[in-house]
């Protein structure tokens, strides 16, 4: 039994291919946003010597441990599934940009805190000379370079992340996964939409991968530390 390839049926769902990208990229883009923040202040935790915090950097460390160590998948289920069960109550897509966001924020506390060790110690000691405080030190020398040591392993980490956004159509969030299977319910063309699919997946990751380069190159060009 021969299959006929028939890619014009697809045609009638260029819509909804294009609003599926749009949620993907929607997605990604809030979740690079926080799980960033996210990253510098578990980073920051981490480093700190002081005290009083050892319970943070405590509770960063299970935090950072929990996450790298469960299925992306699983943590979402319990973001959208289980939280409501304690009182709490979110969105199909307040609970994708969340998971998203504490994914990502724990993968990038690690690269972020791996580009603060990298920090040439005479950098500090020259900002402690010139009498900048730990706050000013951390955003104005610290912060910085780590930041362009470790900017191609974050931009990494920002694809997988989107990539990974693929199960979000499990709890109904209208991503590009989600619409294949609108789709390919309607048509019975599996093939075709998932070849398409993955194409678009592809050409998303490229595309993300090439304008955060190009954003990290026009950052860091102007920037040289030794």
């Amino acid at each position: 039994m021969s299959y006929q390839l028939e890619f014009s049926d697809l045609a009638a769902y260029a819509g909804l291919f294009a609003s599926g990208a749009a949620v993907t990229l929607g997605l990604t883009a809030a979740a690079t946003a926080l799980g960033f923040a996210v990253g510098v202040g578990g980073a920051a935790a981490c480093n700190t010597r002081a005290p009083g915090l050892a319970w943070l950097r405590g509770a960063v460390g299970v935090y950072v441990e929990a996450i790298r160590n469960t299925p992306f998948l699983i943590q979402l289920f319990f973001l959208f599934f289980g939280l409501p069960a304690l009182g709490v109550h979110i969105d199909e897509y307040a609970a994708a940009v969340l998971a998203m966001t504490l994914n990502l924020g724990a993968y990038s506390v690690e690269i972020v805190r791996a580009g603060m060790s990298a920090v040439p110690r005479g950098h500090l000691e020259a900002a402690a000379a010139l009498a900048m405080s730990p706050a000013q030190t951390f955003r104005h020398v610290v912060l910085p370079q780590a930041f362009a040591k470790v900017f191609p392993a974050l931009v990494s980490q920002i694809v997988i992340t989107m990539l990974g956004s693929a199960v979000v159509s499990q709890i109904s969030v209208a991503d590009l996964t989600y619409a294949a299977s609108y789709i390919q319910s309607r048509n019975f063309r599996a093939f075709e939409t998932y070849f398409v699919i993955t194409l678009a997946y592809l050409g998303l990751a490229l595309l993300l991968r090439f304008a955060l380069n190009a954003a990290g190159q026009r950052l860091f060009a102007r920037r040289t530390w030794r």
